[in-house]
């Protein structure tokens, strides 16, 4: 454990580091996209910020094999290659459509390469395990098939899932932590080396994200862009492909006895080996509704909109923080309660807590359709919106002190037009940095609304 959480701290280290020049270097080159229609952000942001993520995957790799502990991995398998390798591929496609908007048929066509890459490196899924008959043998064709699907759809769906702040780094995260909860117990607790390779790919993708997300959350100073959006998904992808392709649940030996037995002994095992979408259930149901939404309307599966889970969440009235909280607290209530489920399927607490929970995140989703008030002793404590409506004056009390000081409206309409205005108001706002960006200086108080590239 103390030499995963050092690669795990070495990986962050480096992300975190680098993400600064890579910020200075985005926007030096231009990498700044006009806002779009279904952006939230309201100035242009550098993205490119999967370069950095890119070298943090290098750094934890390369610590990892000169670690005496982890090396087995490398000397014993040859999947942290393979992850490389289609690492490195994706993510260079991921940099060219940062920067000059590559058409989506040709990046669906680049991550199946880079899938095809893995599985010819051996990262790829030899069998499946299915319930009442054990572990099924998979050929070529059908393992190859297989893995290159999980890589696509895990990629797309995190893709899909980074509109808001710090939502997809922070979503994976989640998952990768999980991810290893599980693998580090297969690797441990029953010995099974098979599992290293997958819980040292999520402990370095827990440390991409955990070193990008502090640039990354609201307001965003930099994107992670596609760059870094299909690379982490690549690599969630390849622990999951790893884990349930490689290793032979036949060592647990729980298929012993009647076939009813068997099949409720390996339960809590073909949960996350049979499912391992389920660690990014999330993402994946934001891609398969935008995929129906799109169709249903006669549009390409590929077109973008403001149809997202996270879009819905602005528009119910969600601030954008609160978005991307909620969306962290569905995804670790999956994540966490399958593993969890895994390991204790006959416990009942852990299905009344999961019910529990569900009930408290459907009461922060319809949050926004309640107004709750402030009692009046604590009115200056909280927000105005949840301060109680003044009561308008009566009109027996209004009666005497109008006849008082009868004041006419036109001449308070004359007084408030003639009245000079605050200084605060004349002021030019002045845009920070360039383009609209904060790189090289204080963040603007004012939205800048030029377009990226002017010359001003």
């Amino acid at each position: 454990m103390r030499d995963y959480l050092l690669t795990l701290c070495v990986t962050a280290a480096v992300t975190y580091l680098l993400t600064g020049p890579v910020r200075k270097f985005a926007i030096a080159t231009g990498a700044m996209p006009e806002i779009r229609a279904r952006d939230v952000h309201r100035e242009p942001t550098p993205r490119l910020g999967g370069i950095a993520m890119f070298f943090g995957l290098c750094a934890g790799l390369l610590v990892a094999d000169n670690l005496q502990n982890l090396n087995g991995v490398f000397e014993l398998s040859n999947e942290p290659r393979a992850l490389l390798s289609g690492a490195a591929l994706i993510w260079l496609i991921g940099v060219l459509d940062d920067k000059f908007e590559i058409d989506a048929l040709i990046k669906l066509g680049a991550q199946m390469i880079a899938a095809g890459v893995m599985v010819m490196q051996g990262l790829t899924i030899l069998w499946i395990p299915v319930p009442g008959v054990g572990m099924v043998s998979l050929t070529s064709w059908q393992g190859t098939l297989l893995t290159v699907a999980l890589v696509v759809i895990t990629i797309n769906a995190v893709n899909f899932v980074d509109g808001l702040d710090g939502l997809a780094a922070g979503m994976v995260c989640i998952a990768a932590a999980a991810f290893f909860l599980y693998t580090y117990r297969l690797w441990y607790g029953y010995g099974i080396e098979a599992a290293a390779p997958a819980t040292l790919f999520a402990a370095i993708l827990m440390g991409m994200c955990v070193g990008f997300l502090p640039h990354n959350m609201h307001p965003a100073r930099i994107f992670m862009g596609d760059s870094g959006s299909m690379l982490i998904g690549l690599v969630l992808a390849a622990g999951a492909i790893s884990v349930t392709g490689q290793v032979d649940l036949d060592v647990l030996k729980i298929f012993e006895g009647s076939t009813r037995e068997a099949t409720h002994a390996a339960l809590p095992v073909f949960i996350p080996l049979l499912l391992p979408l389920t660690i990014i259930a999330i993402p994946f149901a934001d891609l398969v509704l935008a995929i129906v939404r799109r169709t249903w309307n006669g549009q390409s599966p590929f077109a973008a909109d403001r149809g997202h889970l996270h879009h819905r969440l602005l528009e119910i009235g969600h601030s954008h923080s609160r978005s991307v909280l909620i969306m962290y607290f569905w995804s670790a209530l999956i994540a966490f309660g399958v593993v969890a489920y895994s390991v204790h399927s006959a416990s009942m607490w852990i299905l009344l807590v999961v019910v529990a929970l569900s009930a408290v995140g459907l009461v922060l989703l319809l949050l926004p359709r309640f107004t709750p008030r402030a009692p009046l002793w604590a009115e200056s404590f909280v927000p105005p919106r949840y301060r109680r409506r003044q009561r308008p004056p009566h009109a027996s009390e209004t009666a005497g002190a109008e006849e008082i000081a009868p004041v006419p409206a036109l001449a308070v309409a004359q007084e408030a037009q003639t009245a000079p205005r605050p200084v605060a108001e004349e002021r030019t706002p002045v845009p920070a940095g360039v383009n609209g960006a904060t790189a090289l200086g204080a963040r603007s108080r004012f939205p800048d609304r030029r377009k990226a590239g002017s010359r001003n």
